[in-house]
């Protein structure tokens, strides 16, 4: 997964199509599927405000162009959220939104993250993302990111991951799930704060990560880290060493080391 530019703004450069074209033969040459390679929108965009509604869907229909010029298919968006009106008009908002985006030739599908509920955010229950959907009209270009930490702490037992799978076939269908955000959690379930957390130090644990992650029904989707930068110390505030190498194979052994963040600060 990645970004075209800052996920902290809207400022974009242009796509090069010379070091498009180099990367996608790096890709090519890594084995690395495009097909599964994930862009990320920035996370200020809000389609449920209509304060900054007509900008949202020009900078998302932009966002989508530039999808399809570095020939990704996927788009991750945060739903939104409900500033300063009810959620029904939000969801509302969102699907009206997704509609003007999504009216092209483009083969990008936008896939709406789940979310924590942190604030007034849109998209914490399995029934809000299905409101939104059931509102796009462009149904073969909509579909829906699981976030593990998002999951827990919007109330979901994830130790029961099969159930939510149940639930979300029934209300919206699993195969609409496009990627998985793969995220321990600092904070218990319910708590609406959204705090990522390193696999199996947090408070959905090692042994229901991997089972998510090796979920048969699950098997073709790529599922992405998004873990917290390990500090040089325990004192520091200040994020430095990214853990994603060790934490690949500790997933790829499925046997969890409680040493995992000392290693990656020795190594660093």
């Amino acid at each position: 997964m990645f970004y075209t530019g800052a996920p902290q703004n809207t400022n974009r450069g242009d796509i090069d199509e010379e070091i498009t074209k180099e990367a996608q033969k790096i890709m090519l040459k890594e084995n690395i599927d495009i097909n599964k390679v994930i862009v990320h929108a920035p996370y200020i965009v809000n389609l449920a405000n209509m304060n900054n509604f007509d900008f949202s869907v020009s900078f998302l229909q932009n966002e989508v162009k530039r999808c399809s010029l570095l020939g990704i298919k996927y788009l991750v968006l945060h739903p939104g959220s409900a500033v300063n009106c009810p959620r029904e008009e939000a969801i509302t908002n969102i699907a009206n939104g997704l509609n003007l985006i999504l009216d092209n030739n483009y083969d990008v599908t936008i896939l709406l993250e789940t979310m924590a509920g942190k604030g007034n955010e849109v998209g914490k229950t399995i029934d809000e993302i299905k409101a939104i959907i059931d509102l796009v009209k462009f149904k073969d270009k909509i579909g829906v990111c699981l976030d593990t930490c998002h999951l827990n702490d919007a109330g979901y037992d994830v130790s029961l991951f099969d159930d939510v799978l149940n639930e979300f076939d029934q209300k919206i269908g699993l195969d609409k799930i496009g990627c998985i955000h793969v995220n321990d959690s600092k904070n218990s379930i319910d708590s609406h704060k959204d705090r990522h957390e390193n696999i199996g130090f947090g408070t959905i644990g090692f042994d229901n990560l991997i089972n998510i992650i090796y979920n048969e029904r699950l098997q073709n989707i790529p599922k992405i880290l998004e873990t917290p930068y390990v500090s040089k110390d325990d004192t520091s505030k200040e994020r430095e060493y990214p853990p994603y190498k060790y934490e690949i194979a500790m997933i790829k052994n499925k046997v969890f080391d409680e040493k995992l963040i000392d290693k990656i600060r020795e190594d660093n």
